[in-house]
C-alpha cells in the first residue's frame, strides 16, 4: 500500500479503471475513473454492512468495472499527523489490498475541500449549489 502526496497518478502510462473511495465508518463515497483513467464519475454512496456484506459489495464492483487499482482519500491532520480517522482508513485500505489483491494508494487529501471550493468560486457557482 502506498501513501503518496504526489500530484500525478503513479502509474498513469497504462490505461486502467481506478476506484476512488472516501472512507467512513457508516458510509463510503465511491467514484470510478473512465477506462483511460482521465476522468472520474461519482458512483454513489455505499452504506457499510457486515464484513461479508462489504466483501460481496466490493467484489461485485471489482468485477463489474474491471477495477485495477483503488485510491482512498487519506485524512491526515493539517500538520501531517495521524489521527483516529487516519488509522481506520489505513486499516480499511490494508483489508482491501489483502482481500482483493489490488494495489491501494492512500491519497493525501489535506486542503482538497478548499481547492474544490476555490474552483467552484472561480467558476461562479452559487454558494447554495456548492454543497449539492
Amino acid at each position: 500500500m502506498k501513501s503518496t502526496p504526489q500530484k500525478s497518478h503513479p502509474n498513469s502510462s497504462k490505461p486502467k479503471r481506478i476506484l476512488g473511495l472516501d472512507f467512513g465508518d457508516k458510509h463510503i463515497g465511491l467514484a470510478i475513473s473512465d477506462p483511460l483513467g482521465l476522468t472520474a464519475q461519482y458512483l454513489g454512496k455505499y452504506t457499510r454492512g457486515s464484513t461479508q456484506e462489504d466483501l460481496s459489495y466490493f467484489q461485485s464492483l471489482f468485477v463489474r468495472f474491471k477495477i485495477k487499482e483503488v485510491v482512498i482519500g487519506f485524512p491526515l491532520s493539517m500538520n501531517g499527523q495521524f489521527n483516529p480517522r487516519t488509522e481506520k482508513t489505513k486499516e480499511f485500505a490494508r483489508w482491501l489490498e489483502k482481500t482483493f489483491a489490488k494495489p491501494v494508494v492512500l491519497w493525501d487529501e489535506r486542503l482538497t475541500t478548499k481547492q474544490a471550493q476555490a474552483i467552484l468560486h472561480e467558476q461562479k457557482v452559487d454558494s447554495r449549489q456548492r454543497k449539492k
